[in-house]
Protein backbone atom coordinates (compact mmCIF):
# COMPACT_ATOMS: atom_id res chain seq x y z
CA UNK A 1 0.00 0.00 0.00
CA UNK A 2 2.41 2.51 0.80
CA UNK A 3 5.07 1.32 -2.02
CA UNK A 4 1.75 2.21 -4.64
CA UNK A 5 1.16 5.42 -2.94
CA UNK A 6 4.74 6.04 -3.38
CA UNK A 7 5.04 5.58 -7.09
CA UNK A 8 1.79 7.37 -7.24
CA UNK A 9 3.34 10.35 -6.07
CA UNK A 10 6.11 9.93 -8.36
CA UNK A 11 3.70 9.18 -11.50
CA UNK A 12 2.20 12.63 -10.40
CA UNK A 13 5.06 14.67 -10.17
CA UNK A 14 6.27 13.39 -13.46
CA UNK A 15 2.93 14.60 -14.89
CA UNK A 16 3.22 17.78 -13.40
CA UNK A 17 6.23 18.03 -14.70
CA UNK A 18 5.46 17.51 -18.36
CA UNK A 19 2.49 19.25 -17.89
CA UNK A 20 5.09 22.52 -16.59
CA UNK A 21 7.02 21.42 -19.98
CA UNK A 22 4.28 21.66 -22.13
CA UNK A 23 5.35 17.90 -23.19
CA UNK A 24 2.01 16.35 -21.53
CA UNK A 25 -0.32 17.55 -24.24
CA UNK A 26 -2.31 16.30 -26.42
CA UNK A 27 -1.38 15.27 -30.15
CA UNK A 28 -2.51 18.62 -32.08
CA UNK A 29 -5.53 18.09 -34.52
CA UNK A 30 -4.17 18.65 -38.27
CA UNK A 31 -5.63 22.28 -39.49
CA UNK A 32 -8.27 23.20 -40.84
CA UNK A 33 -7.64 25.01 -44.08
CA UNK A 34 -10.70 27.02 -44.32
CA UNK A 35 -9.28 28.46 -41.03
CA UNK A 36 -5.84 28.61 -41.94
CA UNK A 37 -7.16 30.87 -44.72
CA UNK A 38 -9.60 33.10 -42.93
CA UNK A 39 -6.15 33.78 -40.29
CA UNK A 40 -4.10 34.22 -43.20
CA UNK A 41 -6.83 36.86 -44.56
CA UNK A 42 -7.21 38.43 -41.50
CA UNK A 43 -3.50 38.92 -41.10
CA UNK A 44 -3.34 40.75 -44.57
CA UNK A 45 -6.18 43.14 -43.87
CA UNK A 46 -3.97 43.92 -40.75
CA UNK A 47 -0.86 44.78 -42.30
CA UNK A 48 -2.78 46.67 -44.76
CA UNK A 49 -4.35 48.42 -42.67
CA UNK A 50 -0.96 49.03 -40.96
CA UNK A 51 0.43 50.31 -43.95
CA UNK A 52 -2.62 52.46 -45.06
CA UNK A 53 -2.41 54.36 -41.38
CA UNK A 54 1.76 54.86 -41.90
CA UNK A 55 1.24 56.73 -45.09
CA UNK A 56 -1.31 58.42 -44.17
CA UNK A 57 0.42 59.53 -41.19
CA UNK A 58 3.26 60.23 -43.24
CA UNK A 59 1.50 61.95 -46.22
CA UNK A 60 2.90 59.32 -48.62
CA UNK A 61 0.41 57.92 -51.40
CA UNK A 62 0.17 54.60 -51.80
CA UNK A 63 0.46 55.21 -55.90
CA UNK A 64 4.20 56.53 -54.94
CA UNK A 65 5.42 53.39 -52.69
CA UNK A 66 4.30 50.87 -55.26
CA UNK A 67 5.82 52.49 -58.26
CA UNK A 68 8.95 53.04 -55.78
CA UNK A 69 8.79 49.35 -54.73
CA UNK A 70 8.33 47.72 -57.99
CA UNK A 71 9.28 49.96 -60.62
CA UNK A 72 5.35 50.10 -62.08
CA UNK A 73 4.16 53.70 -63.63
CA UNK A 74 0.96 55.10 -63.51
CA UNK A 75 -0.69 56.98 -66.29
CA UNK A 76 -4.09 58.73 -66.41
CA UNK A 77 -6.20 57.30 -68.56
CA UNK A 78 -7.15 60.07 -71.39
CA UNK A 79 -7.62 63.13 -69.74
CA UNK A 80 -9.62 61.61 -67.27
CA UNK A 81 -8.98 61.93 -63.52
CA UNK A 82 -8.47 57.48 -63.40
CA UNK A 83 -4.95 56.68 -62.97
CA UNK A 84 -4.16 53.06 -64.18
CA UNK A 85 -0.53 51.20 -64.35
CA UNK A 86 0.93 51.49 -67.48
CA UNK A 87 0.79 47.42 -67.80
CA UNK A 88 -2.20 45.49 -67.37
CA UNK A 89 -3.53 42.39 -67.52
CA UNK A 90 -6.01 40.39 -69.79
CA UNK A 91 -7.63 38.16 -67.14
CA UNK A 92 -6.30 35.09 -68.19
CA UNK A 93 -8.56 32.48 -69.26
CA UNK A 94 -8.85 28.77 -67.54
CA UNK A 95 -9.97 27.40 -71.26
CA UNK A 96 -10.49 24.03 -73.19
CA UNK A 97 -9.63 24.65 -77.34
CA UNK A 98 -11.24 21.92 -78.81
CA UNK A 99 -7.83 20.84 -80.30
CA UNK A 100 -5.86 20.36 -77.13
CA UNK A 101 -6.44 17.58 -74.46
CA UNK A 102 -6.29 20.25 -71.47
CA UNK A 103 -7.19 23.17 -70.86
CA UNK A 104 -4.63 26.23 -71.40
CA UNK A 105 -4.06 27.24 -68.38
CA UNK A 106 -5.35 25.78 -64.93
CA UNK A 107 -7.57 27.76 -62.98
CA UNK A 108 -4.78 27.50 -60.54
CA UNK A 109 -2.17 29.19 -63.16
CA UNK A 110 -4.56 31.70 -63.67
CA UNK A 111 -5.25 32.95 -59.80
CA UNK A 112 -1.39 32.93 -59.55
CA UNK A 113 -0.87 35.15 -62.90
CA UNK A 114 -3.28 37.99 -61.71
CA UNK A 115 -2.11 37.82 -57.64
CA UNK A 116 1.89 37.95 -59.04
CA UNK A 117 0.68 41.00 -61.69
CA UNK A 118 -0.81 43.06 -58.45
CA UNK A 119 2.02 41.99 -55.96
CA UNK A 120 3.82 43.64 -59.12
CA UNK A 121 2.36 47.13 -58.96
CA UNK A 122 -0.85 46.28 -61.42
CA UNK A 123 -3.50 47.91 -61.17
CA UNK A 124 -5.67 47.20 -63.97
CA UNK A 125 -7.54 43.97 -65.37
CA UNK A 126 -9.46 43.83 -68.28
CA UNK A 127 -12.02 41.58 -68.81
CA UNK A 128 -15.23 40.98 -71.68
CA UNK A 129 -18.00 39.58 -71.15
CA UNK A 130 -17.23 36.65 -73.69
CA UNK A 131 -14.66 35.17 -71.00
CA UNK A 132 -18.03 33.90 -69.38
CA UNK A 133 -15.60 31.36 -67.44
CA UNK A 134 -13.30 34.24 -66.17
CA UNK A 135 -16.29 34.34 -63.32
CA UNK A 136 -14.56 32.08 -61.01
CA UNK A 137 -11.57 32.97 -61.01
CA UNK A 138 -11.83 36.85 -60.99
CA UNK A 139 -14.82 36.12 -57.96
CA UNK A 140 -11.57 34.02 -56.20
CA UNK A 141 -8.70 36.53 -56.54
CA UNK A 142 -10.68 39.53 -55.73
CA UNK A 143 -12.13 37.80 -52.75
CA UNK A 144 -8.66 37.83 -51.29
CA UNK A 145 -8.17 40.33 -48.71
CA UNK A 146 -4.92 41.45 -50.44
CA UNK A 147 -6.79 42.75 -53.33
CA UNK A 148 -8.33 45.93 -51.77
CA UNK A 149 -11.20 46.96 -54.41
CA UNK A 150 -10.73 50.47 -54.29
CA UNK A 151 -7.22 49.87 -55.48
CA UNK A 152 -8.06 48.07 -58.64
CA UNK A 153 -9.40 49.20 -62.03
CA UNK A 154 -11.48 46.92 -63.72
CA UNK A 155 -12.76 46.91 -67.28
CA UNK A 156 -14.97 45.06 -68.84
CA UNK A 157 -16.15 45.06 -72.90
CA UNK A 158 -19.69 44.55 -74.15
CA UNK A 159 -21.23 44.03 -77.46
CA UNK A 160 -23.03 40.57 -77.07
CA UNK A 161 -26.02 41.45 -74.57
CA UNK A 162 -25.11 38.96 -72.03
CA UNK A 163 -26.24 36.30 -74.36
CA UNK A 164 -23.21 34.65 -76.35
CA UNK A 165 -25.26 31.39 -77.20
CA UNK A 166 -26.90 33.76 -79.64
CA UNK A 167 -26.22 36.42 -82.44
CA UNK A 168 -27.02 39.55 -80.26
CA UNK A 169 -24.29 41.88 -82.39
CA UNK A 170 -25.55 45.37 -81.05
CA UNK A 171 -24.78 48.74 -78.76
CA UNK A 172 -28.49 49.11 -77.92
CA UNK A 173 -29.88 50.02 -75.20
CA UNK A 174 -30.80 47.04 -74.33
CA UNK A 175 -27.92 45.09 -75.13
CA UNK A 176 -25.46 47.30 -73.18
CA UNK A 177 -27.55 47.49 -70.13
CA UNK A 178 -27.71 43.87 -70.04
CA UNK A 179 -24.79 42.64 -71.00
CA UNK A 180 -23.28 44.73 -68.07
CA UNK A 181 -25.72 43.97 -65.46
CA UNK A 182 -24.82 39.96 -66.75
CA UNK A 183 -21.56 40.67 -66.59
CA UNK A 184 -21.31 42.46 -63.08
CA UNK A 185 -23.48 39.18 -61.79
CA UNK A 186 -20.65 36.58 -62.81
CA UNK A 187 -18.14 38.98 -61.42
CA UNK A 188 -19.56 39.46 -58.31
CA UNK A 189 -19.17 43.19 -58.48
CA UNK A 190 -21.23 45.91 -57.81
CA UNK A 191 -19.59 48.41 -60.35
CA UNK A 192 -16.41 48.37 -63.24
CA UNK A 193 -14.76 51.06 -63.34
CA UNK A 194 -14.83 51.22 -67.37
CA UNK A 195 -17.28 49.66 -69.63
CA UNK A 196 -16.37 48.95 -73.54
CA UNK A 197 -18.70 49.31 -76.09
CA UNK A 198 -16.33 46.49 -78.02
CA UNK A 199 -16.74 46.93 -81.76
CA UNK A 200 -19.23 49.74 -83.33
CA UNK A 201 -23.15 49.12 -84.48
CA UNK A 202 -23.97 50.61 -87.95
CA UNK A 203 -27.33 49.11 -87.08
CA UNK A 204 -28.07 51.63 -84.12
CA UNK A 205 -27.57 55.40 -83.77
CA UNK A 206 -24.96 56.69 -81.91
CA UNK A 207 -26.94 58.44 -79.65
CA UNK A 208 -28.96 55.92 -78.38
CA UNK A 209 -25.40 54.60 -77.33
CA UNK A 210 -23.88 57.31 -75.99
CA UNK A 211 -27.61 57.56 -73.88
CA UNK A 212 -27.11 53.80 -72.79
CA UNK A 213 -23.50 54.38 -71.39
CA UNK A 214 -24.53 57.51 -69.48
CA UNK A 215 -27.44 55.56 -68.01
CA UNK A 216 -24.93 52.76 -66.48
CA UNK A 217 -22.66 55.00 -65.43
CA UNK A 218 -25.28 57.28 -63.87
CA UNK A 219 -26.69 53.70 -61.91
CA UNK A 220 -23.50 53.24 -60.66
CA UNK A 221 -22.78 50.34 -62.56
CA UNK A 222 -19.71 51.80 -64.24
CA UNK A 223 -17.55 55.16 -63.50
CA UNK A 224 -16.30 55.90 -67.12
CA UNK A 225 -16.62 54.61 -70.28
CA UNK A 226 -14.85 53.61 -73.70
CA UNK A 227 -14.83 52.38 -77.10
CA UNK A 228 -12.72 49.23 -78.18
CA UNK A 229 -12.06 49.02 -82.32
CA UNK A 230 -13.90 52.20 -83.25
CA UNK A 231 -12.58 54.90 -85.95
CA UNK A 232 -11.05 57.97 -84.52
CA UNK A 233 -14.72 59.18 -87.02
CA UNK A 234 -17.38 57.22 -85.03
CA UNK A 235 -15.38 58.13 -82.09
CA UNK A 236 -15.69 61.57 -82.79
CA UNK A 237 -19.36 61.35 -83.59
CA UNK A 238 -20.10 59.66 -79.88
CA UNK A 239 -18.15 62.89 -78.53
CA UNK A 240 -20.29 65.23 -80.79
CA UNK A 241 -23.53 63.49 -79.56
CA UNK A 242 -22.49 63.71 -76.06
CA UNK A 243 -21.79 67.01 -76.16
CA UNK A 244 -25.00 67.87 -78.03
CA UNK A 245 -27.22 65.87 -75.58
CA UNK A 246 -25.40 66.90 -72.44
CA UNK A 247 -24.50 63.14 -72.02
CA UNK A 248 -21.15 60.95 -70.69
CA UNK A 249 -18.54 61.15 -73.59
CA UNK A 250 -16.21 58.32 -74.06
CA UNK A 251 -12.68 58.49 -72.45
CA UNK A 252 -10.24 55.43 -74.18
CA UNK A 253 -10.43 53.67 -77.15
CA UNK A 254 -8.82 50.24 -76.97
CA UNK A 255 -6.69 49.75 -80.47
CA UNK A 256 -4.66 46.92 -81.34
CA UNK A 257 -0.95 48.26 -81.38
CA UNK A 258 2.74 47.02 -81.75
CA UNK A 259 5.82 46.97 -83.94
CA UNK A 260 3.97 46.17 -87.46
CA UNK A 261 0.85 47.82 -86.63
CA UNK A 262 1.01 51.80 -85.66
CA UNK A 263 -0.81 54.48 -87.61
CA UNK A 264 -4.47 54.14 -85.69
CA UNK A 265 -2.25 54.89 -82.16
CA UNK A 266 0.78 57.09 -83.63
CA UNK A 267 -1.58 59.21 -85.80
CA UNK A 268 -5.32 58.91 -85.13
CA UNK A 269 -5.96 58.72 -81.64
CA UNK A 270 -3.52 61.66 -81.05
CA UNK A 271 -5.26 63.93 -82.76
CA UNK A 272 -8.46 62.62 -80.54
CA UNK A 273 -6.46 62.98 -77.63
CA UNK A 274 -5.36 66.64 -77.71
CA UNK A 275 -8.98 67.65 -79.32
CA UNK A 276 -11.28 65.95 -76.70
CA UNK A 277 -8.91 64.25 -74.20
CA UNK A 278 -9.56 60.34 -75.41
CA UNK A 279 -7.19 58.28 -74.69
CA UNK A 280 -5.40 55.18 -75.84
CA UNK A 281 -5.06 51.59 -73.86
CA UNK A 282 -3.94 49.19 -76.47
CA UNK A 283 -3.65 45.28 -76.97
CA UNK A 284 -1.69 42.61 -78.42
CA UNK A 285 2.11 44.36 -77.88
CA UNK A 286 3.39 40.84 -79.27
CA UNK A 287 1.57 40.39 -82.67
CA UNK A 288 -0.40 37.92 -80.94
CA UNK A 289 3.16 36.24 -80.26
CA UNK A 290 4.50 37.05 -83.66
CA UNK A 291 6.91 39.01 -82.09
CA UNK A 292 7.80 36.33 -78.95
CA UNK A 293 10.07 34.63 -81.96
CA UNK A 294 8.52 30.97 -81.72
CA UNK A 295 7.50 31.58 -85.05
CA UNK A 296 10.70 31.04 -87.07
CA UNK A 297 9.88 29.85 -90.32
CA UNK A 298 7.10 27.63 -88.30
CA UNK A 299 4.47 26.66 -86.06
CA UNK A 300 5.11 24.97 -83.30
CA UNK A 301 3.02 22.16 -81.89
CA UNK A 302 0.25 23.50 -79.17
CA UNK A 303 0.95 27.29 -79.30
CA UNK A 304 -1.96 29.93 -80.45
CA UNK A 305 -1.26 29.90 -84.11
CA UNK A 306 -1.69 25.59 -84.24
CA UNK A 307 -4.93 25.56 -82.14
CA UNK A 308 -8.47 25.66 -84.07
CA UNK A 309 -9.74 28.88 -85.06
CA UNK A 310 -6.44 30.58 -85.08
CA UNK A 311 -6.17 29.47 -89.31
CA UNK A 312 -6.13 33.11 -90.06
CA UNK A 313 -2.50 33.24 -88.10
CA UNK A 314 -0.99 30.35 -89.11
CA UNK A 315 -1.41 31.58 -92.90
CA UNK A 316 -0.23 35.03 -91.59
CA UNK A 317 2.97 33.98 -90.31
CA UNK A 318 3.73 31.29 -93.18
CA UNK A 319 2.88 33.77 -95.57
CA UNK A 320 5.45 36.05 -97.51
CA UNK A 321 5.02 39.17 -95.24
CA UNK A 322 5.47 36.93 -91.89
CA UNK A 323 8.67 35.76 -93.54
CA UNK A 324 9.55 39.27 -94.27
CA UNK A 325 8.33 40.21 -90.61
CA UNK A 326 10.44 36.95 -88.90
CA UNK A 327 13.74 38.32 -90.59
CA UNK A 328 13.20 41.99 -89.40
CA UNK A 329 12.82 40.50 -86.18
CA UNK A 330 16.28 38.89 -85.76
CA UNK A 331 17.46 42.33 -86.68
CA UNK A 332 15.49 43.53 -83.50
CA UNK A 333 16.79 40.78 -81.71
CA UNK A 334 20.42 42.25 -81.90
CA UNK A 335 19.58 45.19 -80.59
CA UNK A 336 17.55 43.59 -77.89
CA UNK A 337 20.86 41.44 -76.55
CA UNK A 338 23.00 45.02 -76.92
CA UNK A 339 20.11 46.23 -74.37
CA UNK A 340 20.62 43.38 -71.93
CA UNK A 341 16.61 41.96 -72.66
CA UNK A 342 14.23 39.97 -74.32
CA UNK A 343 12.94 40.61 -77.69
CA UNK A 344 9.38 40.77 -76.37
CA UNK A 345 10.43 43.12 -73.35
CA UNK A 346 12.05 45.54 -76.09
CA UNK A 347 8.38 45.33 -78.02
CA UNK A 348 6.60 46.09 -75.10
CA UNK A 349 8.67 48.63 -73.88
CA UNK A 350 8.75 49.98 -77.49
CA UNK A 351 5.22 50.51 -76.87
CA UNK A 352 5.42 52.08 -73.55
CA UNK A 353 7.56 54.69 -75.44
CA UNK A 354 4.72 56.19 -76.61
CA UNK A 355 3.10 58.73 -74.19
CA UNK A 356 0.17 58.80 -76.20
CA UNK A 357 -0.54 54.81 -74.67
CA UNK A 358 -2.35 55.10 -71.28
CA UNK A 359 -1.56 51.17 -70.70
CA UNK A 360 -0.84 48.70 -72.71
CA UNK A 361 -2.89 44.92 -71.74
CA UNK A 362 -0.32 42.23 -71.81
CA UNK A 363 -1.73 38.59 -71.92
CA UNK A 364 0.40 35.51 -70.05
CA UNK A 365 0.07 31.79 -69.93
CA UNK A 366 2.42 31.47 -66.83
CA UNK A 367 4.25 33.24 -64.03
CA UNK A 368 7.77 33.29 -65.70
CA UNK A 369 6.18 35.08 -68.76
CA UNK A 370 4.24 37.82 -67.08
CA UNK A 371 7.81 38.31 -64.96
CA UNK A 372 9.58 38.25 -68.59
CA UNK A 373 6.77 40.93 -69.89
CA UNK A 374 6.83 42.87 -66.84
CA UNK A 375 10.12 43.47 -66.53
CA UNK A 376 10.25 45.63 -69.68
CA UNK A 377 9.63 48.39 -67.12
CA UNK A 378 13.18 48.59 -67.06
CA UNK A 379 14.02 48.83 -70.58
CA UNK A 380 12.53 51.84 -71.45
CA UNK A 381 14.66 54.00 -70.01
CA UNK A 382 17.07 52.01 -72.56
CA UNK A 383 15.37 53.41 -75.50
CA UNK A 384 17.44 56.20 -76.33
CA UNK A 385 16.22 58.94 -79.25
CA UNK A 386 19.27 56.91 -81.31
CA UNK A 387 17.84 53.39 -80.61
CA UNK A 388 14.02 54.10 -81.42
CA UNK A 389 15.54 55.27 -84.88
CA UNK A 390 17.06 52.22 -85.36
CA UNK A 391 14.47 50.14 -84.67
CA UNK A 392 11.94 52.62 -86.94
CA UNK A 393 14.68 51.73 -89.84
CA UNK A 394 14.99 48.44 -89.38
CA UNK A 395 10.72 48.12 -89.22
CA UNK A 396 10.30 50.49 -92.32
CA UNK A 397 6.74 51.39 -91.40
CA UNK A 398 7.14 54.53 -89.57
CA UNK A 399 3.36 56.22 -89.98
CA UNK A 400 3.24 60.15 -90.46
CA UNK A 401 0.79 62.35 -89.66
CA UNK A 402 -0.54 65.67 -91.95
CA UNK A 403 1.92 67.84 -89.47
CA UNK A 404 4.61 65.56 -90.59
CA UNK A 405 4.09 66.14 -94.12
CA UNK A 406 3.37 69.87 -93.62
CA UNK A 407 6.76 70.31 -91.59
Amino acid sequence: MLSMTYSESIRSGINRYHSDQGLNQPPAKPPDPVELQRLREQKVAAQIKNMEDFLKMNGLALEECVSYQTGMKYRNLGKSGLRVSCLGLVVPQPILPLSLPSPLISQQMAEQLMTLAYENGINLFDTAEVYACLADVVTDVFSFSIFRRSTLVITTKIFWGGNTTEIHYCCTNWCLFLGLKASLERLQLDYVDVVFANRPDPNTPMEETVRAMTYVINQGMAMYWGTSRWSPMEIMEAYSVARQFNQIPPICEQAEYHMFQREKVEVQLPELFHKIGVGAMTWSPLACGIISGKYDGRVPPYSRASLKGYQWLKDKILSEEGRRQQAKLKELQAIAERLGCTLPQLAIAWCLRNEGVSSVLLGASNTDQLMENIGAIQVLPKLSTSITHEVDSILGNKPYSKKDYRS
